[in-house]
């Protein structure tokens, strides 16, 4: 496998890098930081409805949506990425997603140990500390014919920026968000008293994979490499897929009699998950899934959401539904089972007509 041990790239191009990769077939270890600042958005996350753009626009802070789940998270020099991708035939990783998660984080924990922070894997892919704290969180999923794991080394992380970049109903529940983040995330400045030489902790990082997978070829990014990532930014940036799980409703037209829309939310262990669904007759006529969870493959999720359409809105039938394409499509979504989602929907909140 080749190691791209990049430094610090313009914000978007640290997480571009692996979408060009992987859509290009190549094995590799990315160790990256965003040089600008960035808001990096989960797959199955509505944009408009997580992140606060405007903030963002207002102060320089570049965003995109990246193609594996999770949630929107603020990005910048601090942290250290390590991209793992390599093609789904390779025998030498692990098939299922939970096995990914566990077995290739074992690297990340053992760079905090060197430091002397003890580290270990929590499920569903969360590290954290031996005090339970968070320090680390990774995603993963599938890009063309690879799969893809993404976590950050903290070295130190700007909870107030943060804190901002989210949207949230107030400013009340805007610092209820920054103490629980001071609360229980945590970084190595924090559990250290200083940041380590960014230098120490990537080669640390690169040695104990190496450990894992085996020796690495260094390589440097080429030419080609960054045109692709260049015609990538205009898609991941462009409003159709940031807001492509948006829910749209007419405005000014009134819900006729039968009809009326339903929106959801219900908290999994591994993540949360929205809905929002037009039903008619107590029928399901459409319905979007959003969320900060992972599901593989990741394009089935739009599939299930077809299947869905002209299910009664009837608990038993939808969690009929949603096991059954569980089992026809080979879902892997690590603390998603199929009554979180049907959970969702029957637990919604409806809008009906005046």
């Amino acid at each position: 496998m080749y190691l791209f041990d990049l430094g610090k790239l313009p914000g978007q191009q640290s997480m571009l890098i692996f979408h060009v990769l992987a859509r290009m077939g190549v094995e590799a270890l990315v160790i990256v930081s965003p040089k600008n600042p960035l808001v990096s958005i989960g797959y199955f996350q509505d944009a408009g409805r997580e992140i606060d753009l405007s903030f963002c626009r207002e102060n320089g802070i570049s965003f995109m949506k990246r193609e594996i789940g999770g949630g929107g998270t603020y990005l910048d020099e601090n942290q250290v990425f390590y991209q793992l991708i390599w093609k789904r035939s390779n025998p030498r990783f692990p098939v299922e997603m939970s096995q990914i998660f566990e077995e290739l984080s074992f690297p990340a924990c053992e760079t905090y140990r060197k430091f002397g922070i003890e580290a270990s894997f929590r499920q569903e892919n969360d590290i954290v500390t031996r005090k339970g704290k968070k320090i680390a969180g990774e995603g993963g999923g599938d890009i063309g014919d690879c799969m893809v794991l993404v976590g950050g080394i903290l070295l130190d992380f700007d909870y107030e920026t943060m804190s901002k970049v989210l949207k949230v109903p107030d400013e009340k529940f805007r610092d209820k968000v920054y103490k629980s983040m001071e609360e229980n995330l945590t970084t190595m400045k924090r559990e250290l008293g200083d940041i380590p030489p960014r230098e120490e902790v990537v080669q640390t990082l690169v040695r104990e994979y190496e450990k894992v997978i085996g020796r690495f070829e260094s390589v440097a990014l080429d030419n080609r490499i960054v045109e692709r990532m260049k015609t990538l930014e205009k898609k991941f940036t462009s409003d159709r897929f940031l807001f492509k799980k948006t829910r749209k409703v007419p405005k000014g037209i009134k819900i006729k009699g039968g009809v009326e829309i339903r929106y959801g939310i219900h908290k999994a262990k591994g993540g949360l998950i929205k809905t929002v669904e037009e039903l008619e007759q107590e029928k399901i006529k459409e319905i979007g899934i959003s969320g900060d969870f992972q599901f593989y493959p990741k394009d089935d999720l739009s599939t299930m959401e077809v299947e869905l359409r002209k299910t009664e809105f009837d608990q038993g039938k939808i969690n009929n539904k949603i096991e059954q394409f569980y089992e026809e499509h080979r879902i892997q979504a690590p603390g998603v089972m199929p009554e979180d989602f049907t959970k969702a929907i029957v637990q919604s909140e409806s809008e009906g007509p005046e």
